[in-house]
């Protein structure tokens, strides 16, 4: 058991705190059992462990945070006209690729009209 589990009870803590001013039966010792120190070594090294975690993920979002706002005010970070830019360059590549396609389909109709005049002109002069 923890001691914070204590310290959350009232009751219970004050019987803890009676039985230890209390003075201890004749014949008994009063210790602590090397099992209760181990429990509590554990507990101690499990909160330990759970406290340096938080502490490296808090660490990490305020560098995080640092490093933006000092990016933003060494004006490294892209403003608004910036982000306006690349939503046109967007487009204006999305438009570029569809005139690819309807050039590669007038280039491939031309090829055909041009295949089927030489066709025709070639049946024009062997008819003569």
């Amino acid at each position: 058991m923890d001691r914070t589990y204590l310290y959350r009870h009232r009751d219970l803590i004050e019987r803890v705190h009676a039985a230890a001013a209390a003075p201890p039966e004749e014949g008994r010792i009063a210790a602590v059992s090397r099992a209760s120190l181990r429990a509590d070594l554990t507990n101690a090294l499990e909160r330990n462990r759970r406290l340096t975690v938080r502490v490296r993920e808090l660490e990490k979002r305020l560098s995080e945070s640092l490093g933006e706002t000092a990016w933003k005010e060494a004006g490294l970070g892209a403003s608004a006209g910036i982000d306006q830019l690349q939503r046109r360059i967007t487009l204006l590549e999305q438009d570029l690729t569809d005139m690819r396609g309807q050039l590669d389909e007038r280039t491939e109709e031309l090829d055909a009209a041009r295949a089927a005049n030489r066709e025709l002109t070639r049946a024009l002069n062997q008819a003569r």
